[in-house]
């Protein structure tokens, strides 16, 4: 099986489980996209629709267990509107794992991938997650969570590299350690403990485990011990990887599984960005067996 081919293959967070038919529905991007802004409520920027009591539902963290939220409330095809006040509370990395799970379950190699992007805010650079998925001829970003000509961009086709609308975590931290862009307009908006080096550097850390199917929370704790030069390194085997260099993308992927500061946990400590206690969660143990979280 080539690098290619695995990204056709679910991951333990993208596998659909029992709803697997649900997802089979939505064919091509625009059909898809509008699937997942059905299925999902973002918990920042439409927080005024969003129950007090159904907070942790930003936690759901496997589609299998967010398909199971939303279809407890409407057995119904993912492309029949839901209430904006009935969606699966969570945030951009649901809106691009969903979309992945539903191009992965068609077949189409897809993968999420973590960065900051301009064109929410035009001034800051905030965290972000979209998704690669295989045309056919070549890698092609799209953003799922945002309308079709809501933007000046094409969020079905969005621009790579250093410099553009959304840059990967990588990127940015190669443009940081150049000289060549302030790390202080990168990070979550209006939270200063979470803009800058330190967070950059943990969203590659992000960015080489969602690469390789273990498309953790944004919330949780992860990359004890990887330092900053660890960090070049594997920025640098993360762009040329995405150039096509295969060596690169198997020493990423080998350096992946083996190093223990980055292979996947069993466990994990979720923290919370509503300033809750954290929580050890038992990865191993996978979804629950029903949705109620």
């Amino acid at each position: 099986m080539t690098a290619r081919e695995r990204f056709a293959t679910h991951s333990p967070y993208s596998d659909p489980g029992r709803h697997a038919a649900l997802l089979r529905e939505p064919v091509g991007l625009d059909r898809i996209g509008a699937a997942v802004r059905n299925l999902v409520l973002h918990y920042r920027a439409e927080a005024d629709l969003m129950p007090d009591d159904r907070r942790d539902e930003i936690n759901a963290r496997w589609v299998s267990a967010i398909l199971e939220l939303d279809q407890e409330r409407h057995p119904e095809p993912v492309l029949e509107p839901r209430p904006p006040g009935d969606r699966v509370a969570g945030c951009c990395r649901d809106h691009a794992l969903l979309a992945v799970a539903m191009l992965r379950e068609q077949g189409i190699p897809a993968r999420t991938r973590v960065g900051f992007t301009s064109y929410f805010d035009p001034d800051f650079h905030g965290d972000h997650v979209v998704l690669d998925w295989w045309n056919g001829e070549r890698w092609q970003r799209a953003d799922p969570e945002l309308v079709p000509g809501t933007r000046e961009i094409d969020v079905h086709d969005l621009a790579t590299g250093e410099g553009a609308a959304f840059e990967t975590a990588a990127e940015v931290w190669v443009g940081y350690r150049a000289g060549r862009l302030d790390p202080q307009r990168y990070g979550v908006a209006g939270v200063p403990e979470l803009i800058g080096p330190t967070f950059i550097r943990f969203y590659v850390i992000m960015e080489v485990h969602h690469r390789y199917g273990d498309e953790l929370l944004l919330w949780d704790e992860l990359g004890a011990g990887i330092t900053d030069e660890d960090a070049d390194r594997l920025a640098a085997l993360l762009i040329k990887a995405d150039a096509g260099d295969e060596a690169a993308e198997a020493e990423l992927e080998q350096w992946f599984r083996t190093d223990p500061r980055l292979r996947p946990p069993d466990t994990v400590t979720q923290l919370s960005p509503y300033g809750e206690p954290p929580v050890i969660i038992e990865l191993a143990a996978g979804p629950p067996a029903r949705a109620g979280l």
